[in-house]
């Protein structure tokens, strides 16, 4: 895998090489292994790779003054083969076996109509000489992270990380009191949003131009969830179908050129990824688990039953209870706030996988294609019992019975009658926001002082979801919520957490559940296959019976998840205390001072169970820490250095 910085100036001047060095440099752990700049007329692009595939060719940035182009790019291509014969058959000619390459001709035939022949994951740059415009493109699901923005004096920046873009001096650090908001309500700040007023994300299946002298860019999308219902197949057709689709992801996902592993938790998706990469493998499987020493939390004697199953090379590692010490190391490895527990055992599960090989693929999307979430189950649920109620009596109705009525944290879902009181009165949409926020809207508005409650001018995170819900191809509730989660909650949160901690040790992650040709199949499934009978991902399950033992597949589903509220009532409760009440967060005027203490209070006491908005805030307060010191300027060294500028090829 790899990283990318780039400069485009928006008049004519001399780019400043050290500056596009420290971009580049500052995500040093996205590509260890080689390095390189191309530097021609107003633009500066930068480049550190990870090489997985040819090993000896397709350095970057790769350039042909010729064509005109010069590309920079991170990620992966499974279909590079596929495409390198059709491109050869048009008379295009190759000096190298790389992705890159294929790449880089692709868009010297297609331009961005290149976009939907690509498989793979991947975001890039490309530099028109000819025009003097930029193109930059992400994958159709967001496997891939592509942050831009532009600096005090015009200058178009983009980078990998948001570190990349915090090394230019020039890119201010003002924090979006809307994604702030967004982050208390989801735990992550949701694309197209960054946590800073002028750094975006760009969206998965978009892609933009610029030029100089233009307005900002715009994103333009080439790729969306489909969730078209043209045929229904049968349950036996389905099955194969699955088999098939899913076989071919994870063998195109297994070419690489260095040591190849896979997660393994012990759930449905991991096994079922482990037990393909098995049938297309002629040697065992490395795979890796990470257990806890708070058994509510463990799964390794699932991994290990899995592993012992399909006969892999399995290794483990146990994370203890005082590994919270890692808090600051994430809020370094995320850049923007980011609350996700389970980034944690990612971390650490990534640190053991890279001592294992260089490339491991994952379960990831699960159960975002196939409703395995139990909030998927409850949202059907609630939406089927919703339908039947008379729109005239829900908010007058069941708005005011969900008021008044005890909150019973300490209660299973079902049984919180508050929660689902509150959801009948509420259209589908709000209901499914309010079963994913971790922090509720009440909450966050006791929480939020006056003046940030002045800054907000009302704005709240469910315009989140009003915004995707309006595009969204399809209005059945279960497909809606998974279109949503499709939107947010995959690149926001999951893609987000294992890009990051995979590239802190210099690890490529694959996600074959998520090649998009088998999310949009599963997404055309009727809803019936994926919940039936209060069993989530069900024909996903039928379709790994032959392959897994049945208590396997017809578990109860964990999480991978840490003990929080255990953690913040004894090891943690010092630290929660400190911080939250003297910290940062104490200290930056956006919240009640005297309901952060409330929040610890309760907590501690065992009163409420605040562990979710407790974490979100300690998160908060190591972002706000990093914040305020200055950009750390990065070291530009690496282990191959390679210098381009226009008009003197290699």
């Amino acid at each position: 895998m790899c990283g990318l910085a780039g400069i485009v100036l928006s008049q004519q001047g001399h780019l400043n090489e050290q500056v596009l060095l420290a971009m580049r440099d500052a995500q040093r752990h996205r590509g260890p292994d080689e390095a390189g700049i191309y530097l021609g007329q107003g633009v500066g692009l930068g480049h550190r790779r990870l090489s997985i595939i040819d090993l000896s060719h397709g350095q970057q940035p790769m350039v042909d003054e010729a064509a005109g182009l010069a590309l920079i790019y991170n990620g992966e291509l499974y279909n590079f083969k596929l495409l390198r014969a059709e491109l050869e058959a048009l008379g295009a000619v190759f000096t190298s076996h790389s992705d890159t390459e294929v790449l880089l001709r692709a868009w010297q035939q297609w331009g961005e109509g290149c976009l939907p022949r690509l498989v793979g994951m991947f975001a890039f740059a490309v530099w028109d000489m000819r025009t003097q415009r930029i193109f930059l493109a992400r994958d159709q699901i967001g496997v891939k992270p592509l942050y831009y923005g532009f600096t005090t004096s015009g200058d178009l920046v983009f980078a990998s990380e948001l570190k990349g873009l915090l090394a230019h001096p020039g890119v201010e650090r003002r924090l979006d009191p809307q994604a702030l908001e967004d982050y208390l309500a989801f735990g992550y700040v949701p694309d197209p949003k960054s946590i800073y007023r002028g750094i975006r994300k760009l969206p998965p299946g978009h892609w933009l131009t610029w030029h100089a002298g233009e307005a900002d860019p715009v994103p333009r999308q080439y790729w969306d969830v489909p969730f078209n219902r043209d045929a229904d197949p049968t349950p036996d057709e389905a099955v194969a179908q699955l088999r098939e689709l899913l076989d071919e992801a994870v063998a195109s996902q297994m070419i690489a050129d260095v040591p190849l592993g896979a997660f393994l938790s012990g759930g449905v998706d991991s096994s079922a990824v482990v037990a393909s990469m098995g049938r297309a493998s002629h040697q065992p499987v490395r795979t890796c688990s990470i257990g806890f020493d708070h058994a509510g939390f463990d799964e390794t004697v699932y991994a290990r039953r899995v592993a012992k199953h399909l006969h892999t090379q399995h290794f483990e590692q146990r994370v203890s209870a005082d590994d919270y010490a890692l808090l600051d190391t994430l809020a370094a490895v995320y850049d923007e706030p980011f609350s996700d527990s389970s980034a944690l055992p990612t971390y650490r599960v990534c640190e053991l996988a890279r001592r294992q090989a260089t490339v491991v693929l994952s379960g990831d999307g699960g159960d975002e294609n196939f409703a395995g979430y139990r909030r998927h189950r409850l949202h059907a649920w609630e939406s089927r019992l919703r339908a039947r109620l008379p729109q005239g009596l829900r908010k007058p109705v069941f708005g005011l019975l969900g008021s008044i009525y005890p909150k019973a944290d300490w209660a299973p879902r079902p049984l919180r009658a508050k929660t689902t009181l509150q959801a009948l009165a509420q259209d589908d949409v709000e209901a499914y926001f309010h079963s994913v926020s971790t922090t509720s809207e009440a909450m966050r508005q006791k929480l939020y002082s006056v003046s940030f409650k002045r800054e907000l001018q009302g704005y709240s995170a469910l315009e989140v979801f009003r915004a995707h819900a309006k595009n969204a191809p399809t209005d059945q509730p279960l497909l809606l919520a998974q279109y949503l989660d499709l939107k947010t909650w995959l690149p926001g949160d999951i893609l987000t957490k294992v890009d990051r901690a995979s590239m802190a040790h210099s690890l490529e992650v694959r996600v074959p559940l998520l090649d998009h040709r088998l999310v949009a199949w599963a997404s055309s499934l009727p809803p019936a296959m994926k919940l039936k009978g209060g069993t989530g991902k069900y024909i996903f399950k039928k379709a790994l019976e032959a392959d897994l033992p049945h208590d396997v597949l017809y578990r109860a589903k964990m999480g991978f998840s840490v003990p929080l509220a255990v953690w913040l009532r004894g090891p943690l409760a010092q630290h929660a205390r400190t911080a939250l009440l003297n910290g940062a967060v104490a200290e930056c005027g956006y919240f009640e001072p005297s309901m952060l203490a409330r929040l610890v209070q309760q907590h501690a006491s065992g009163q409420h169970d605040h562990s979710a908005t407790l974490w979100k805030l300690l998160m908060l307060d190591a972002f706000l820490r990093r914040m305020q010191q200055p950009a750390a300027a990065a070291t530009p060294a690496a282990p191959v250095e390679r210098v381009l500028t226009a008009g003197a090829l290699p």
